[in-house]
């Protein structure tokens, strides 16, 4: 099995640290762990039960009150149908490597985080893209989407919200996708990671339920504000849930202790319906200052308005190579972006959008000074 270079992944971890304004993040501004506890109508019990924990090795699928409450997110859901993992990357990586072998294809609605894609190339699959198309305000055309399907097709892969581009499907097309799927028998990972992070309106729909082969995946690290906890799940059949948890013990077996009682915390009802509310707050009063210089570049630049998560994919006139972009904001300006290239699309940029309004204010008037 041969891992291919995950190119953003590197990008981001070779440089964020190096920055002086970092906005390849697709996330909001990570909460402190004094800031998180202090919103608790108890942060000095709750502080309390944190020092008390015994650091030994917690449940490894996840502690029964944590598997309940995000059990509780999916209608329908119990615990039997949750495993939990460290963030959505590994549950990601659980699913592909559980699911795929040689000679299997899976549609990725693209584009997307790459990281399915490179597993299934590792596991001996075949990634076919279906392009999200800008004109249909990043959705799929479900005509070319039934033509590519095949006995073979063995997973599909969406992102919704979409990363990169803040599109939310419809349920309508939530659900043609799901009866395309069941033609050919194949599964549907969901990668619903940015639920909780719409800018407006109700959560995101989500695939569960739409069909027995549906997995959804998601974690607290974008719309919680909380990445540094490392905490993610899958949702799905009771007895795939047993398949993914005998992975889990070949890699990580389990997550922290603490990061366990801080999940439990923070996906209490009011609990959780504070922190996105944070969240939406952060992209409502932050977004503006993104859209405005967009605008202000008249026809240069461009963008289909983001509906969830602190990202904006923006378009740009010219022939530059986007990766030849980045490097120069990074070596010259001391800012980090993500060139479309990392996710398979030139003639784009990633802009996160969700930390501070001056950060967001400095940081582009650096790439002013590189593109214009």
């Amino acid at each position: 099995m041969r891992i291919p270079r995950f190119e953003l992944e590197r990008w981001q971890s070779v440089w964020e640290n190096f920055v002086e304004l970092n906005v390849s993040e697709s996330g909001v501004k990570p909460y402190t762990l004094r800031e998180l506890l202090q919103d608790s109508s108890e942060p000095e019990q709750e502080l309390g039960r944190l020092m008390d924990a015994r650091l030994g090795y917690p449940q490894t699928d996840g502690s029964e009150a944590l598997r309940a409450r995000i059990a509780a997110l999916y209608p329908g859901a119990e615990t039997a149908n949750v495993l939990v993992t460290c963030g959505c990357a590994e549950a990601n990586f659980l699913v592909a490597w559980n699911l795929l072998s040689p000679g299997d294809e899976v549609i990725i609605l693209q584009p997307n985080y790459m990281q399915i894609a490179g597993v299934a190339e590792a596991c001996g699959a075949t990634a076919h893209p279906l392009w999200l198309r800008e004109e249909l305000g990043w959705a799929p055309d479900l005509d070319e989407f039934r033509r590519m399907i095949s006995p073979r097709t063995k997973l599909i892969a969406v992102c919704n919200p979409n990363n990169p581009t803040g599109a939310v499907l419809s349920g309508e097309m939530i659900t043609g996708i799901c009866d395309i799927a069941a033609q050919c028998g194949a599964w549907i990972l969901a990668d619903e990671v940015y639920c909780g992070a719409e800018l407006e309106g109700d959560l995101t729909p989500t695939f569960w339920g739409r069909s027995e082969r549906v997995i959804c995946n998601a974690g607290m690290s974008k719309a919680y504000g909380l990445p540094g906890l490392r905490m993610g799940w899958i949702v799905a059949p009771a007895g795939q849930i047993e398949q993914f948890w005998s992975a889990k013990d070949y890699t990580t077996i389990g997550v922290s202790m603490l990061s366990h009682k801080l999940a439990e915390f923070a996906l209490a009802p009011k609990q959780r319906e504070r922190i996105f509310e944070r969240t939406r707050q952060i992209l409502r009063e932050n977004y503006p200052t993104l859209r405005d210089w967009i605008r202000g570049h008249g026809t240069s630049l461009r963008h289909i308005p983001p509906r969830a998560g602190a990202i904006a994919w923006v378009g740009y006139t010219g022939s530059r190579k986007s990766e030849e972009i980045a490097e120069e904001l990074r070596a010259k300006k001391r800012v980090l972006i993500v060139p479309g290239a990392h996710f398979g699309m030139e003639g784009f940029l990633r802009i996160g959008y969700g930390y501070d309004r001056q950060h967001l204010k400095d940081t582009l008037a650096r790439v002013d000074e590189v593109m214009f």
